[in-house]
């Protein structure tokens, strides 16, 4: 594992009080195509309950991937939609979305979550927002014989001689995501050179490499990917999201939900939204 550099995840605050790990790079593009990790993991109520409401995005893509508990998605394009465990949630936002996401009922006894971030191209931020989710899709799974599973979330994955696809695909930047659980002592090899961009970030366990060092949770690893990729599980296995794409290389803009190109297209969004060129959340 040819580690480029480690970046840790900081606490922060989002949405209406929500307690979350974020790692973040709206500046120097070090993760394109992607902008930004956040992950949610509380036993503790009061970390999530507020939940996010609605709120706007334009430029970007959103992905959402739940391990434990829930949220109910809404958003102006009529989607309503209870994301639980096990499942993925992407929009592209395009010209712009309104949503709203909220913790579930049942997630009384605690939530797990990312939300990740990918940047559009300058050429397709304006088009028409897309949404599609898994609730009634399984997502593939491929096991070895070393303790090691892959889900496929995204994209097209080669592991243990199996092929998964996935049922999100088409995203920004040729992105695949994949959740790769390794059992205690577990390993795992992958091929990725077919990419410029890989990236594991580690949500559970430890994983530990050939020299002895040992990375633990609340970080993502930027990896060489022309190298092969050999992971290994300490004695308390390990849990990461796998993240692989291809940089889109242009400037970005950053204000807060929005991302383009140029700060008149930020202006641009913020006039549209302040003037209800968004939509609204259909009522219940």
């Amino acid at each position: 594992m040819n580690i480029i550099s480690q970046h840790k995840a900081h606490r922060t605050m989002d949405g209406d009080g929500v307690n979350i790990s974020r790692v973040a790079d709206f500046n120097h593009c070090h993760f394109d195509p992607f902008l930004m990790i956040d992950e949610l993991k509380s036993d503790d109520k009061a970390d999530y309950i507020g939940g996010f409401p609605p709120h706007p995005h334009r430029g970007i893509e959103t992905f959402s991937y739940i391990l434990k508990g829930g949220m109910e998605h809404k958003d102006q394009l009529g989607n309503v939609k209870a994301i639980q465990a096990g499942d993925v949630q992407w929009m592209s936002t395009g010209s712009g979305v309104i949503h709203s996401e909220m913790p579930l009922a049942d997630s009384d006894t605690g939530l797990h979550g990312f939300q990740i971030w990918l940047n559009m191209p300058a050429s397709e931020k304006m088009r028409p927002a897309r949404y599609q989710d898994t609730t009634n899709t399984p997502i593939p799974e491929i096991s070895n014989s070393h303790g090691a599973k892959l889900r496929a979330l995204a994209g097209n994955w080669d592991f243990a001689g199996q092929t998964a696809t996935a049922p999100i695909q088409d995203l920004a930047g040729k992105a695949e995501i994949a959740d790769l659980i390794l059992d205690p002592s577990g390993s795992a090899a992958l091929t990725l050179k077919q990419h410029q961009f890989v990236g594991i970030y580690l949500y559970a366990g430890q994983l530990t490499s050939d020299t002895g060092q040992t990375y633990h949770p609340q970080q993502l690893l930027l990896l060489d990917a022309k190298a092969a990729l050999q992971l290994t599980a300490t004695a308390e296995g390990a849990g990461m999201l796998l993240l692989a794409g291809t940089p889109i290389k242009e400037d970005i803009v950053h204000m807060g939900p929005f991302v383009m190109n140029s700060q008149a297209e930020i202006r641009q969004a913020i006039d549209d939204y302040q003037n209800g060129r968004f939509g609204d959340i259909p009522p219940a």
